[in-house]
């Protein structure tokens, strides 16, 4: 997908950040801070993870200023509430910068945190990735914890072969 013009993308990455909300609505309070092993990402940093990279890493970026992001960790937000209401907050925020870009904006150079020149359409798409990659972790943790969670586009794998001829 090339992004010619800001509303279209917003349109598709507001989807997208609706399905990973939809999958953080269904962790369950006690379990915010659940991993499937020592030092590696729970739930809770995962959750935080997407939406600070998209507001200090993304958003900076795209605006050609230098990531700001530091870390994801519980003193940003505890709770599973306090979780969703940052994502709410920082998403908001960063939607703010990404409806400002022009047509042109989104054809120039920004800088990646590693140093890389890349067209700033380009590096939005990455967002949407980086996203759904992480969100795919929030599935994979959920099932590995029994926890129901919503099919992504509306129906089940099961109820989609039930439809086969």
């Amino acid at each position: 997908m090339e992004i010619h013009t800001i509303e279209p993308f917003l349109h598709y990455f507001g989807n997208v950040r609706e399905r990973t909300m939809r999958a953080a609505r269904c962790i369950p309070p006690d379990k915010i801070d659940w991993s499937y092993a020592p030092g590696k990402f729970t739930l809770g940093d995962l959750l935080r993870h997407i939406v600070v990279t998209e507001r200090y890493m993304w958003a900076e970026n795209v605006q050609g200023r230098e990531s700001r992001y530091k870390q994801h960790g519980k003193e940003l937000a505890d709770s599973l509430q306090d979780v969703l209401v940052l994502m709410e907050r920082l998403h908001a925020e960063s939607i703010d910068i990404f409806s400002k870009l022009s047509d042109e904006d989104l054809q120039r150079k920004c800088t990646t945190p590693g140093g890389k020149q890349i067209t700033t359409w380009k590096w939005l798409r990455l967002m949407s990735e980086h996203e759904i990659h992480h969100r795919g972790q929030i599935y994979l943790y959920l099932g590995i914890l029994n926890v129901p969670t919503p099919p992504l586009y509306g129906l089940t794998s099961e109820q989609v072969r039930r439809f086969a001829v």
